[in-house]
């Protein structure tokens, strides 16, 4: 049962999520051990037995691997690996003035020892560690390195590796948009990039067709009105190019890998629909964010993953309330399969159906479908993307 990354990346009976149990306004707020083993029951029971986290300088990924390893001790059956993440800034990071040729050393230092430390710690749970998310595209403008950086770090954990300092099964890679691993402009296209990826055991890629319904809606916009004789079929059409424009995204990292020599696995690190709106993606804007396209868009990532053989660590298992914690309604907190609450969304309900949460839930309540398992109402919030020429 204890599988390395090289096992169970892939397996379609292993699939990944991206999860952080933050209930609160704030990642001050840290949720309890049992409160992360009662997420971690839910997830297990529909399947996901990888999991991703993103940082250690808040106790939330060492309390996940924790709860992980007090579950493994009660049931030597549950099996659950995890993606343990360390951030990685710029000099003066998320200040008015980010330098982004100088790394922040003593952060990042500190978050590569602890993440060493961690997987030192739980060497059967942590089978994968990446470096950075999000950390060399450009546009995370407040805190962006370049990619000499990122492999600094990844050079220094392979040499732990071959020292026996870390498991040599451990795998490194970095979490980094398709852009900047150069499936985008060629601004990205270096000598460290193509450095970089020689030395990760593998590629994780972020693609995100959903916010690109705004910045790059090439694939989104509705070609004529005759699609709109029937609302939801007009939907089904729009989300399914934008599986396509997510798996192009993916072909085109792969290009670049081929074109500089390299033959390496790349996996989805991150990917995800959002299912509730009042931003750029609401009724206002795109008409992306409803938890029919949600449901849509899991269900075809999840088919596109298992057709490639490759995994995907959606985005995300539950609602954070804390990512856009001035607007309760804004994207970015419902990005999660579940509510902050435990209710299941659209894209779960037939788990709900089956029983597979049966005596599971959040804060001790069972879960429930949202909308109260009303879909004719969940359908009649639902609008079509627009016409193109008409956004």
């Amino acid at each position: 049962m204890n599988k390395s990354a090289k096992e169970f990346l892939g397996n379609p009976d292993y699939q990944a999520i991206s999860y952080g149990g933050y209930r609160g306004l704030s990642r001050e707020e840290q949720p309890s051990i049992d409160q992360i083993k009662e997420d971690l029951l839910l997830m297990s029971a529909q399947g996901f037995k990888v999991l991703r986290t993103y940082d250690v300088h808040h106790k939330f990924a060492e309390n996940t691997l924790e709860s992980i390893r007090q579950l493994q001790e009660a049931d030597n059956s549950f099996e659950m690996y995890v993606m343990l993440g360390a951030w990685i800034d710029c000099e003066n990071s998320f200040t008015d003035s980010p330098n982004h040729n100088q790394e922040d050393l003593e952060s990042n230092t500190k978050e590569i020892n602890e993440v060493v430390r961690l997987a030192s710690k739980y060497p059967q749970i942590v089978k994968i560690i990446a470096v950075g998310n999000e950390s060399m595209v450009h546009w995370a403008s407040s805190y962006f390195v370049l990619p000499g950086v990122i492999l600094k770090w990844v050079n220094h954990l392979q040499g732990l590796k071959s020292s026996g300092a870390l498991p040599k099964t451990l795998w490194i890679t970095s979490s980094d948009n398709f852009a900047s691993w150069g499936g985008g402009s060629p601004e990205y296209h270096n000598e460290d990039l193509n450095s970089l990826m020689k030395a990760v055991d593998y590629v994780s890629v972020h693609t995100y067709p959903f916010h690109d319904t705004h910045y790059n809606p090439v694939f989104w916009s509705l070609e004529d009105e005759s699609l709109l004789e029937n609302k939801l079929n007009a939907v089904e059409h729009a989300m399914k190019k934008s599986v396509e424009y997510q798996y192009a995204q993916y072909q085109s990292v792969k290009n670049y890998m081929e074109s500089i020599g390299v033959n390496k696995d790349i996996h989805i690190g991150e990917t995800g629909w959002s299912s509730v709106a009042t931003d750029l993606y609401g009724d206002e804007g795109t008409h992306a964010a409803d938890e029919y396209k949600q449901a849509i868009y899991f269900n075809l990532t999840t088919d596109l993953c298992k057709s490639l053989q490759i995994s995907c660590f959606y985005f995300s298992a539950f609602d954070e309330p804390w990512k856009d914690s001035s607007n309760k309604y804004g994207s970015e907190n419902h990005f999660g399969l579940f509510t902050v609450e435990g209710k299941a969304k659209y894209a779960l309900w037939d788990s709900v159906d089956s029983g597979t949460f049966q005596g599971l839930g959040r804060n001790g309540k069972p879960v429930e479908k949202t909308y109260g398992g009303n879909e004719e109402e969940l359908i009649d919030r639902v609008k079509a993307p627009k016409i193109r020429g008409m956004e």
